[in-house]
């Protein structure tokens, strides 16, 4: 049976002139169960995700999405195609290279995490 869901947001907006990395703690037990990410231009932003320990050990250098089409990430893109399982106190680390390998800069850059509890 799957938990209570309960989803984590991020809005960011403006043109980025650098990278971004932003810090949460699990309120609770629960598991990573979906990704949403995407900036309102085209562009190469690229997005780690993991607890502080191993900072891409959920996600590991994932393209965003482009022109407010979010990309979306599942079971299968995340690291060992495993839902995460993110003990209670964990801090996660996110973090955006707002350029890639210095390509076009992310605008307006939107995260929503989705977690099940338990």
């Amino acid at each position: 049976m799957i938990g209570t869901k309960f989803t984590l947001s991020f809005h960011i907006p403006g043109t980025l002139a650098a990278n971004v990395s932003m810090y949460f703690t699990a309120q609770a037990d629960c598991q990573l169960i979906h990704v949403s990410a995407n900036g309102s231009n085209a562009n190469d932003g690229l997005l780690d995700i993991g607890p502080t320990a191993d900072t891409d050990g959920y996600l590991d250098g994932v393209s965003i999405g482009d022109s407010n089409t979010p990309a979306e990430f599942t079971k299968a893109n995340f690291v060992n195609t495993e839902f995460p399982h993110i003990l209670k106190g964990t801090v996660v680390a996110i973090s955006l290279d707002f350029d890639g390998a210095g390509g076009s800069a992310t605008h307006d850059f939107t995260l929503v995490l989705t977690f099940t509890e338990g």
